[in-house]
């Protein structure tokens, strides 16, 4: 009998599973797999200390970070990319680079550096599923860890710099959802028929963008514009997670 396998992950609102992009993924790839996960929510009982969620958890393993819970589920043979070519696979790495450069800024600045946003939508969501007195510094921690990955990953120097290149950051997201529409096309999934790897990275990252409701909404509005992107995600809420979806 395999070992249980129990996720702890942000919960979910406006129709998705999750509303953290790095739980999401985790939860569509092993929706994808085939993975018997047991979800467990983070919620005003939670005694985790940080913001690093998602974390599986095993009888003998903690394991933290998408990539490496998904590395861990292939090595428990809960593989979604078993039909890829070695070409596919070297696009799916590519791809989720691609992601994690380019969209992934802008995704966490429209979340947590956006000011209307992180204090009508970001902030009181998180703290309200985070124990007292926790509650009050969890969210101003897990903003400054946004803005940092931000500015880490676009390599730019201190904080004051950060309005320079906001405008930078969401022509770069733009462009990223440009070409994944492109190369998702008609197409079902990334790779034809059968969603892997690349699917739950690209749902998890769009999804909480498409669902969200925000007061500033300019990434997401691009978004909307792309049809078979929007049309994706909606494909895998309604076939994966119709039955497990929070309300807002």
């Amino acid at each position: 009998m395999a070992a249980p396998l129990e996720l702890s992950c942000w919960g979910g609102g406006w129709g998705l599973p999750s509303v953290h992009s790095e739980s999401l993924v985790v939860m569509a790839y092993a929706k994808f797999s085939g993975a018997p996960l047991k979800v467990s929510v983070v919620d005003n009982t939670w005694r985790g200390s940080r913001g690093d969620v998602p974390i599986l958890t095993t009888e003998d393993n903690i394991v933290s970070q998408p990539a490496k819970i998904l590395n861990f589920l292939r090595k428990q043979k809960y593989n979604a990319d078993y039909e890829l070519s070695a070409k596919q696979g070297a696009d799916t790495l590519a791809y989720i680079a691609l992601l994690e450069e380019k969209l992934l800024p802008a995704v966490l600045h429209t979340f947590w550096v956006e000011s209307d946003n992180y204090f009508t939508v970001t902030k009181p969501w998180f703290a309200s599923r985070i124990p007292f007195p926790l509650s009050l510094i969890l969210p101003g921690r897990m903003s400054k860890g946004a803005l940092n990955r931000i500015i880490l990953t676009r390599g730019e120097p201190p904080l004051y710099h950060l309005r320079e290149v906001e405008a930078q950051i969401y022509r770069d997201a733009k462009e990223c959802l440009n070409l994944l529409s492109n190369r998702l096309g008609t197409s079902q999934f990334f790779f034809g028929d059968s969603p892997s790897t690349l699917d739950a990275y690209v749902f998890g990252f769009l999804a909480p963008l498409y669902k969200v409701r925000f007061p500033k909404v300019q990434l997401q509005e691009h978004l909307k514009q792309l049809s078979n992107l929007c049309r994706f995600c909606d494909d895998i809420l309604n076939s994966y997670f119709r039955l497990s979806v929070g309300d807002g």
